[in-house]
């Protein structure tokens, strides 16, 4: 199967588990926080290792057989992912003190649009990992790709809770708190299809482009 079709399917399988994430708002009041804090925990330490061994692996791999520096793109790469985050997140901040809206608005807008930002590199990652396989990177398998689809698809489950239930507790209807909470994990499709897509463009930096995937998502 072309990388692309299969970075197509992982990617909706991502998205089908953030709107599964979304659907109790269409039958709860309120969640525990306790376990919203458990579920969220649990992704963090899957999304660690998924991270690792999926994308900052093979990119340290690869660059040790290319010519240079060896741990310059992969370090490089990890950081700026990193910064990428932090800088959305600015962004995300000043919007929030600049948006002439209500209360309410603002705090849907800023809510839904955070989690889709972070989806993107999730989205992006995914379409790397299996377009890597595709090209024979070293270390890149399909296993790996699998594994981190699987990852970020248990990861994505409490995000779409997380986006949902406060919509709906703050006096959103049901059916719009649990569309905007699937609706954060609908770039990714789009993302995942856009990696596996430029994956033979830009292999000569392709140890960038998996750390930098990894950086934004850790």
């Amino acid at each position: 199967m072309p990388a692309v079709i299969q970075a197509l399917i992982a990617t909706c399988f991502t998205w089908f588990v953030t709107a599964l994430g979304a659907l109790p708002a269409l039958f709860l009041r309120t969640i525990s926080k306790k376990m919203l804090n458990i579920m969220l925990g649990f992704s963090a330490g899957v999304m660690v290792a998924a991270s690792f061994f999926s994308l900052l692996q093979p990119a340290i791999e690869l660059s040790e057989e290319m010519e240079g520096i060896p741990w310059l793109a992969a370090s490089g790469g990890f950081l700026l992912g990193g910064l990428f985050l932090k800088l959305s997140d600015t962004m995300l901040k000043r919007i929030k003190r600049t948006a002439r809206l209500s209360t309410g608005a603002r705090r849907t807008m800023l809510l839904v649009l955070s989690v889709t930002v972070h989806n993107l590199p999730e989205g992006l990652a995914i379409g790397v990992a299996f377009g890597a396989f595709a090209q024979g990177v070293p270390g890149a398998t399909l296993v790996g790709a699998m594994m981190l689809a699987m990852g970020i698809g248990i990861q994505n489950f409490p995000e779409g809770t997380a986006v949902a239930m406060p919509l709906l507790q703050g006096g959103m209807s049901r059916g719009r708190a649990f569309f905007l909470g699937q609706l954060s994990g609908a770039v990714e499709p789009a993302a995942g299809v856009a990696g596996a897509l430029l994956i033979s463009i830009i292999r000569p930096i392709l140890p960038f482009v998996l750390a930098f995937a990894a950086g934004a998502m850790i």
